[in-house]
């Protein structure tokens, strides 16, 4: 009976913070919640009349809403950057911010699954998913592995801040034996996450343009860019208003993970521009759609060449030590290979897969605004999901509490 109230009473501290703030907090908040509704009713609508609404077709089944769940599984995983130097090299400035990471890996992890569910068409058949009462064709099927790794990650970053904070709260030590095994077996889920939705591409042979060997590694090296970049965002923005003082630090410790990965990310692209684009044949129909145009079409041409740009720029700033601590720079660096990367990870990977069809045919795809304001409603879901988590978790990290157990009733 103890540990139940002690528990409720955490709960309860949780959410009284959660929603404690002045006029700009809850201006952000009716914001959020606006497109939230927005997007909420947007899908009603889609759901009603159909797939029909939407962009896609019978040629690009892939579009905006399956670009932002590839996009979001890497920012997700990401959340392992803070993980590694704070349990695993016990790195001090890691180990007071790493549970707000591991907030965006929850927050990036709903958005992921949401983004999966409004493609479905029909959500409420996710009952086939579920062991016993529908087929869950584990483990034959990819997209079981993807749900199983999904959820499992979700998980994970919910019990490991909830366990510490618990002990936060209550002054008493946690078995560091416990941190420890979970940290470790969030690193591999972590890169099992973003791998398996990998292969979910590499595994449809019949599209020569995801079917590639270094899929996999750009996959993790763009998440090893974009995830880390927004965290730096986020950090800075909070030291600016002085919500929660982060040593800078643990922010250029990123800034490096970020300069290292977006070179590797730029490598491999020029590797598979040279491999498509040099003596291209049949199969880089695709490539050669996306980055120079095909048979007269070019929509995605200079949506590309402006995301490589921008990583580009983005890795030129990070490499100059001189502009990589300049901390403004540095935040529009960021912004940059944020962009950059969800232009060349989104659309730039998911929707040339379609074009051509294998039979020769293009059909180009183009967003409806059903797609944008759903996407926008599941996005606004996840900044709550992450405001609400940060305004619980940075009190207790904060050392805002008492210092003895009796302190809390």
């Amino acid at each position: 009976m103890k540990t139940i109230k002690n528990i409720g009473q955490f709960t309860l501290f949780c959410a009284e913070h959660a929603f404690k703030g002045g006029k700009i907090f809850w201006g952000w908040i009716f914001f959020l919640v606006f497109l939230a509704s927005m997007g909420l009713f947007t899908y009603i609508e889609q759901w009603r009349k159909g797939m029909v609404t939407t962009g896609l077709s019978d040629q690009v089944s892939w579009g905006l809403y399956v670009a932002n769940f590839t996009y979001l599984v890497g920012v997700a995983a990401a959340a392992v950057m803070l993980v590694v130097p704070a349990y695993i090299f016990h790195h001090k400035e890691a180990k007071r911010v790493v549970i707000l990471g591991e907030a965006l890996a929850v927050a990036a992890c709903v958005m992921a699954i949401l983004f999966v569910s409004v493609d479905m068409g029909r959500p409420d058949r996710i009952w086939h998913f579920t062991p016993f009462l529908g087929k869950f064709n584990w483990p034959s099927s990819l997209l079981t592995w993807d749900v199983i790794v999904l959820t499992g990650y979700l998980l994970i970053n919910l019990c490991l801040p909830g366990y510490i904070l618990y002990h936060d709260y209550y002054d008493s030590k946690a078995d560091q034996r416990i941190i420890n095994g979970v940290a470790l077996l969030s690193m591999f889920w972590a890169i099992s996450i973003h791998t398996i939705t990998a292969f979910l591409f590499v595994s449809n042979t019949a599209r020569p343009f995801w079917h590639s060997a270094l899929s996999a590694p750009r996959f993790l090296a763009s998440a090893f860019t974009s995830g880390p970049a927004f965290i730096i965002m986020t950090f800075a923005l909070l030291h600016k208003v002085k919500i929660f003082h982060i040593g800078w630090n643990i922010i250029n410790l990123l800034a490096i993970i970020v300069s290292i990965a977006m070179q590797i990310n730029l490598v491999m692209l020029v590797a598979e521009l040279f491999t498509e684009l040099y003596n291209a044949g049949a199969h880089s129909a695709s490539a050669q759609y996306l980055f120079l145009g095909l048979k007269g079409y070019h929509n995605l041409v200079p949506i590309i060449w402006t995301g490589i740009l921008l990583n580009l720029g983005a890795a030129i700033l990070l490499m100059v030590k001189k502009t990589r601590e300049n901390h403004k720079i540095l935040f529009l660096a960021c912004a940059m290979a944020v962009v950059g990367v969800w232009i060349e990870k989104g659309p730039g990977f998911v929707i040339p897969g379609y074009i051509p069809t294998p039979i020769g045919e293009i059909f180009e795809y183009a967003p409806t605004q059903v797609e944008v304001q759903v996407s926008l409603g599941i996005l606004a879901i996840g900044g709550l999901i992450f405001t609400l988590m940060l305004k619980t978790l940075i009190p207790l990290k904060a050392h805002e509490l008492g210092t003895n157990t009796s302190s809390h009733g």
